[in-house]
């Protein structure tokens, strides 16, 4: 019954999924192919198998992180602080894909890397998140000592716990994203919930803006926002998990 609910639920996310997305899919690729056509149209002395060729090359530069500015190039994406971001993305399994190693050994360091650092994450995790609680039940039993509380007091505490997780970890950043994204409060929104609940689909991702000049602090910020709001959110699905059982 629990299998069949599984799949029911799944098979339910891909039929509104392909009734809200695939339009725009279809319309994204016939534009496309009318660009392509219009561009060797407009010019003549283009020649299709060396566009293509240059199409794949300019899609394989930017998934290592370089871009066209003119008639140079735009690096950064393996600095310190890119590189820092991208360990925590490893650890986490949050695996955004928009950047991976490219070379032989730096791709055996990242399995090697991510295989200590995944339980070393998911413990600090687990610390994180006993802390919290801990911290839940400390302010429970000082209300039930000071207002004499009984049955209000965990519901009181869980919500209020609830709601400032909500406020830190998914309604303000969104406003920092916009600031320094550019991103629409609702794609901030999105971000947020992706990452931390380590889905990591990787259409947006921080700091990977060419035309933008980030400040030195944005992603290690982001890297321990990360960290503590995955620890929140593990508390909040394992409420979930435990109602659903």
């Amino acid at each position: 019954v629990l299998l069949a609910l599984y799949m029911g639920y799944v098979g339910l996310g891909a039929g509104v999924l392909r009734a809200l997305e695939r339009p725009a899919e279809v319309r994204a690729a016939q534009h496309l192919v009318q660009q392509h056509w219009e561009l060797l149209a407009n010019h003549t002395c283009l020649r299709g198998p060396a566009l293509q060729r240059l199409i794949e090359g300019i899609i394989q530069a930017y998934k290592s992180g370089i871009t066209l500015q003119g008639n140079t190039t735009s690096l950064g994406r393996w600095d310190f602080s890119g590189s820092f971001f991208f360990s925590i993305s490893a650890i986490t399994t949050i695996g955004y894909g928009n950047l991976s190693p490219s070379t032989a050994t730096g791709r055996i360091f990242c399995i090697l890397f991510a295989l200590f650092g995944i339980p070393l994450n998911l413990v600090l995790l687990n610390e994180i998140g006993q802390l919290v609680l801990l911290g839940v039940q400390h302010c429970a039993h000082y209300l039930e000592e000071v207002f004499h509380w009984q049955k209000k007091t965990s519901l009181l505490i869980k919500t209020c716990a609830l709601v400032t997780g909500f406020l830190l970890f998914l309604l303000l950043p969104p406003l920092l994203f916009s600031d320094k994204e550019g991103w629409s409060y609702e794609e901030g929104f999105y971000y947020s919930f992706i990452t931390l609940s380590t889905i990591g689909f990787g259409d947006y991702v921080i700091g990977m803006n060419p035309d933008r000049t980030y400040p030195s602090w944005y992603k290690n910020v982001v890297s321990l926002w990360i960290i503590f709001g995955m620890a929140w959110l593990a508390l909040v699905i394992k409420f979930c998990i435990s109602f659903l059982e």
